[in-house]
């Protein structure tokens, strides 16, 4: 399948529906935790267990992503897309087999195995392909792709529980719960599939910047730079920090205030959770667009300077003041949004657009080793301080002064983040070659 060149006259604005196609559907990883307790009722499951498919999904989308990356810079966007379609909808419909047949193990190699590979496809199939139609806006590009996977679970999230009302929260219902998602994913991907394009030019826009201005770096070069180790370390730091939170967010913000005359009900806590998902998709657009004004360094000074002194703030007056207490943790879950949105654009800054979207993909495993840090050091240190007797927002002290060393680590690493050495640089006449006949085949 190759890579389908846009016509004349063809609008780059229809690509970013097109990607927002897909990443609106994938987002639906953020709200696995739905299933959670109709799975665990059903199948007599404990909450670790019910969580296999979902860590599985998120280890497997940094994977497919790394290795998957540069068959989707070498393919186009449409055979990842494709891809991506194929792998989510059936992991559903094998989840929905085994929902059906109470075959657990099912559920996670489908949902979680097969799933996660079309998570980490779909994810990386439209930044390369943004970026090189946005050249003079990439952040804001891709921002507003990346902000649907962000807020797919505000669509699931309701959808899945209005269903499993329906159907039921037994097996059965689980089960046709599952197929009707596979199904309904299959149809609206399908809408990116045909509308993508990649553009016929260099200079999509006209009197814009070419999509090859400044330096290029191959992803087997890249990933022998400092540059490439450095944004990866950011990157981890950055994302353990806001699923830190995110994982955990609805007891940690009821613990906070237990021993408080105000208590948080459960009801407000499911409120709380909800708002943090809006705050995670509005970063994803609104700071990847700042950083096309500010830069790509400065934001992430912002990203880990900063939700080092929001952090700060929840363990020293967290328990005192609840607008102060969701007030931190909304902007440090746009922090963790915005870094996701961000970091295609600073790679293209570092990298050019040669191969970027495999340099991606290969830059997502920090997002697998950070999806089992955060809630590893968060549930973890709470566990033993229970054991201990402790209660309440002492639980988590420990675990917030961790989460600013991390981001201190992360704000030191984006300070050593220099240009790339040109020996590490694409020959512009190869590189320039290579994309004439990536064109000329696709045309």
């Amino acid at each position: 399948m190759s890579p389908p060149v846009a016509p004349p006259g063809w609008s780059r604005w229809l690509v970013p529906p097109a990607a927002l196609s897909v990443h609106l559907s994938i987002g639906q990883a953020y709200a696995w935790s739905v299933f959670k307790p109709p799975l665990e009722s059903a199948l007599g499951l404990s909450g670790t267990q019910s969580a296999l498919p979902f860590q599985l999904g998120i280890v497997m989308l940094g994977l497919s992503a790394a290795f998957g990356g540069t068959l989707v810079e070498r393919k186009g966007p449409r055979w990842a897309m494709t891809v991506a379609l194929i792998c989510f909808s059936s992991g559903f419909l094998l989840s929905a087999l085994g929902a059906s047949l109470e075959q657990y193990w099912l559920i996670v190699f489908g949902y979680g195995f097969v799933g996660g590979i079309g998570l980490g496809i779909g994810y990386i199939s439209p930044v390369s392909t943004l970026i090189k139609w946005f050249p003079d806006r990439p952040g804001m590009a891709t921002g507003i792709a990346i902000m649907g996977f962000g807020g797919g679970a505000l669509i699931a999230s309701p959808w899945s529980a209005q269903m499993l009302e329906s159907f039921g929260g037994d097996s059965s219902g689980i089960a046709l719960a599952f197929l009707v998602h596979g199904l309904s994913y299959a149809v609206f991907m399908l809408l990116g599939v045909l509308l993508v394009r990649v553009p016929r030019t260099e200079k999509p826009v006209e009197s814009g910047p070419s999509v090859l201005a400044g330096p290029q770096v191959s992803a087997k070069q890249a990933i022998r730079t400092p540059q490439f180790w450095l944004l990866w370390l950011v990157l981890c730091m950055n994302v353990t920090a806001g699923i830190g939170i995110l994982e955990k967010a609805a007891p940690m913000i009821m613990d906070f205030f237990a021993d408080t005359s105000t208590p948080v009900s459960v009801t407000a806590a499911a409120g709380f959770v909800a708002l943090l998902s809006a705050a995670n998709m509005a970063g994803r657009i609104g700071w990847s667009s700042t950083s096309d004004l500010i830069g790509r360094k400065n934001i992430y000074r912002v990203y880990l300077g900063v939700g080092a002194i929001m952090y700060a703030l929840i363990a020293l007056f967290g328990d005192s003041s609840k607008p102060l207490f969701v007030l931190c943790a909304l902007v440090i879950l746009s922090f963790y949004g915005g870094g996701f949105a961000t970091v295609p654009a600073y790679l293209k800054d570092l990298f050019g657009t040669y191969q970027v979207g495999a340099i991606h993909g290969r830059l997502l495993t920090a997002w697998s080793t950070a999806g089992v840090l955060g809630p590893l050091i968060v549930n973890w240190i709470a566990d033993r301080q229970e054991e201990a007797g402790r209660h309440g927002a002492s639980l988590y002290g420990l675990s917030f002064v961790i989460m600013i060393g991390l981001l201190v680590v992360g704000f030191v690493a984006n300070e050593l983040v220099r240009r790339v050495d040109p020996r590490h640089h694409v020959p512009a006449p190869k590189e320039a070659a290579h994309v004439g006949r990536q064109q000329s085949e696709s045309a």
